[in-house]
């Protein structure tokens, strides 16, 4: 199969945005977890990361199932954000690519290594804790909120994809309004 290279292109491109997003997102959250030096708050930033991936999941999945046709209706009568949905669904790959691949795949790096993090503080602060039964206990939770909590969301973002898009939609447009700024251009 061949591959094309715009394709490859724009693959290329989303690694390297990929690379920098997870960087900066890694050492904002690594420096708050140091900077508190608290495993409350570090749990906390856990969960918020935890929630954020299943969030942007839930995005990507319903902007996968979207069809287009209700939205070009309520495009052709002016209803705010329905122009923005219709080009966020006519680009459905890069808004799944964007929620689903780059979200939500950093929130998981992310979260593996804050639960390391808060391993390590446990560990210094009870000496007798077992390092790898900690360890495993925590990659078990993390894995079991973040696989439910995505099972939960694609529930959700399949019974309800018309209420996301337009809820996304609408954020698009205002945010557009707000700062001129075209968040797609029409690419198709």
């Amino acid at each position: 199969m061949y591959i094309q290279r715009s394709n490859l292109i724009s693959a290329l491109i989303v690694a390297f945005l990929t690379f920098f997003v997870a960087l900066m997102m890694s050492l904002g959250s690594e420096a708050l977890v140091r900077a508190v030096n608290s495993i409350i708050i570090a749990l906390v930033l856990l969960f918020v990361i935890i929630f954020l991936g299943i969030f942007f999941d839930t995005i990507g999945t319903a902007f996968a199932a979207a069809v287009l046709p209700p939205f070009n209706a309520k495009a052709a009568k002016k209803i705010f954000g329905a122009k923005q949905a219709v080009k966020l669904i006519r680009n459905a790959d890069l808004v799944a690519n964007f929620c689903n691949d780059m979200v939500g795949d950093i929130s998981g790096t992310l979260s593996g290594a804050i639960g390391a993090g808060i391993v390590v503080s446990l560990a210094r602060q009870f000496q007798t804790l077992d390092l790898v039964l900690a360890g495993a206990v925590m990659t078990s939770l993390i894995a079991a909120l973040t696989v439910g909590g995505k099972a939960i969301g694609k529930y959700i973002a399949l019974n309800n994809t018309n209420n996301i898009i337009e809820s996304v939609a609408r954020t698009v447009a205002w945010w557009e309004m707000a700062t001129g700024i075209e968040l797609l251009k029409n690419r198709r």
